[in-house]
């Protein structure tokens, strides 16, 4: 299917690994620009590596989502070598969901604060930042990477409640006709377990295998956890022409896993 990406311009937050890495690879085979960004300059570059062959030319911008400052520095670079700005901006960074104690009251709002910020907060600054360019176009993609725990009751609070906030923050942009009618269109995709090498649920199986593929068996419907790469496939569909219409929407990415609509 052709999506009508050539030459489109789209940064990714978080893109150097995982599922940030496998959205810039779906989008750089669609024939878009990638920049993406990491706080680990040895991971952009692995990264880079990936993204770079076959005599394409993709840029990496190290930056720290918890610092503002950072965020603003990221945004001075980007326009420096990208004046036009972006069309597509998908905001991945984020986590937490395994930070702090399950005790919630022995947490400081440290915890609080700065999953918030990781997760919704760099996503404000940046589609702020970014839209106006997008508008002047006349067209742009703004998606936000959130969570089955941002359309139900699940994980640690402070995630849940970063992951909701997302959600309502795409919603919200969604329904502003200044906004959506100048061609920009506003989604979130909602990915369930996905296995990712050298997270949570890698060091669970290597921790105990057994104990893991019957956890995996019990809980998840299709009897596997999702990979990257499914995710990447729904997020390049949506910022394609070809879903012109979809705006406003959260898309589970989850196997069945979410117990809501």
């Amino acid at each position: 299917m052709e999506l009508g990406l050539q030459g489109k311009i789209a940064l990714i937050t978080g893109g150097s690994h995982g599922i940030g890495l496998a959205i810039a690879r779906a989008l750089a085979d669609e024939g878009c620009i990638i920049l993406i960004c990491s706080r680990s300059r040895d991971r952009l570059n692995v990264a880079l590596e990936v993204l770079n062959t076959g005599g394409k030319s993709h840029y990496g911008y190290q930056f720290d989502a918890l610092s503002r400052s950072s965020v603003e520095g990221l945004l001075v670079e980007l326009y420096k070598q990208h004046p036009q700005g972006v069309d597509i901006l998908i905001n991945n960074v984020g986590g937490g969901g395994r930070w702090g104690n399950e005790a919630v009251l022995e947490n400081s709002l440290t915890v609080w604060d700065e999953v918030y910020q990781k997760n919704v907060g760099v996503a404000i600054h940046l589609t702020c930042a970014l839209l106006p360019e997008m508008v002047r176009k006349g067209w742009g993609r703004v998606i936000g990477i959130t969570s089955i725990y941002g359309r139900a009751a699940g994980g640690r609070p402070w995630f849940n409640v970063a992951k909701f906030a997302e959600t309502a923050l795409f919603k919200n942009l969604s329904s502003n006709r200044d906004l959506v009618r100048s061609g920009v269109t506003f989604n979130t995709v909602a990915p369930g377990g996905i296995f990712i090498p050298d997270t949570g649920w890698d060091e669970q199986r290597q921790a105990n295998p057994s104990a893991f593929n019957q956890m995996v068996d019990s809980n998840f419907p299709m009897g596997r956890l999702g990979t990257p790469e499914e995710v990447a496939s729904v997020v390049a569909f949506l910022c394609s022409k070809k879903a012109s219409l979809v705006n406003g929407a959260s898309i589970l990415v989850d196997g069945g896993e979410c117990p809501v609509v």
